[in-house]
């Protein structure tokens, strides 16, 4: 019997942010240390990109992987291209929409999750520990002194999102789901990538779980497209705001941590408006590019 419409028609945009979510809290590490918080129904979720870490995590991450040859410059441009296609004249393509979806992380089929992961490790080293924000950290280690539990939650793979989580001694880490079988990469996403209002599912399902009380937890991010997350917590803050963010925040009366000074905050702000509509694809052909030149 041929599908229906219905069943041929992919999810729409609330559906894979959903399965975004859910994907990313049932993948979410909880260290053994804090399985009995002294404070169990309050907690704090950090977002990564130039909140806990100056820069795109993705793209340390897609440098380090590229000078290791983990994928060729031919793969990441395609990848690449399908993004900037999507963008010109795929957007009203429903096929087309989900195949640029899952190219996002396309160039890591047929990789083991083993390998992604060790070498996630040697380049969390390289490229990634001395990026990370003194404040941010410190305000992380100050809701782990008072018993609640601190996730990061991030658009990066969840691969490396645990890594930096278990460098930084935090609780553990919600990120993008490559969907993997029999421990080797397909190239395609679970739901969507974790981003806007993934996060937030993903943020609702754990405290489900976790037996969290939203009103009792805290959430911090430099980004407007955050707002879903920071809107669900009784405390959010915002960390190194750009523009967007930071009048939503005077507005609203939050609270508000700028770790940069002067230009370099103005910098910063112009390069997080360009990275939030960028993604995976296009850093690691940018970052391919300039190396072959």
């Amino acid at each position: 019997m041929p599908p229906s419409d219905k069943q041929r028609r992919p999810p729409n945009l609330r559906q894979r942010s959903t399965m975004a979510g859910e994907a990313a809290a049932a993948s979410a590490e909880v260290e053994t240390a804090l399985d009995h918080p002294v404070d169990p129904t309050a907690a704090a979720f950090f977002d990564v990109d130039n909140t806990v870490m100056q820069g795109a995590s993705i793209f340390h991450l897609a440098r380090g992987l590229h000078r290791r040859e983990f994928f060729t410059t031919r793969d990441i441009l395609s990848a690449a291209w399908k993004q900037a296609y999507f963008r010109v004249v795929g957007v009203e393509d429903p096929d087309h929409i989900a195949e640029t979806r899952n190219s996002a992380l396309s160039f890591i089929a047929g990789h083991t999750v083993t390998e992604l992961e060790e070498l996630s490790e040697e380049i969390f080293d390289e490229a990634m520990a001395h990026r990370i924000w003194p404040g941010t950290r410190a305000l992380a280690q100050l809701h782990l002194d008072q018993g609640q539990r601190v996730w990061l939650v991030t658009a990066a793979p969840i691969e490396i999102a645990r890594i930096i989580a278990r460098r930084l001694g935090l609780t553990g880490a919600m990120g993008t789901v490559a969907e993997h079988v029999d421990g080797v990469y397909t190239g395609r996403l679970v739901g969507d990538m974790l981003h806007g209002p993934g996060k937030a599912e993903a943020i609702k399902a754990l405290a489900v779980r976790e037996g969290l009380d939203l009103t009792r937890c805290s959430a911090y991010s430099d980004s407007a497209n955050d707002l879903p997350m920071l809107g669900l917590v009784g405390n959010p803050v915002a960390i190194n705001p750009d523009s967007r963010l930071r009048a939503h925040a005077k507005e609203q009366g939050w609270r508000v941590r700028d770790y940069r000074t002067g230009r370099k905050a103005a910098r910063a702000g112009l390069a997080v408006g360009v990275a939030a509509g960028t993604v995976t694809g296009t850093v690691a052909a940018g970052v391919a590019l300039r190396k072959r030149r």
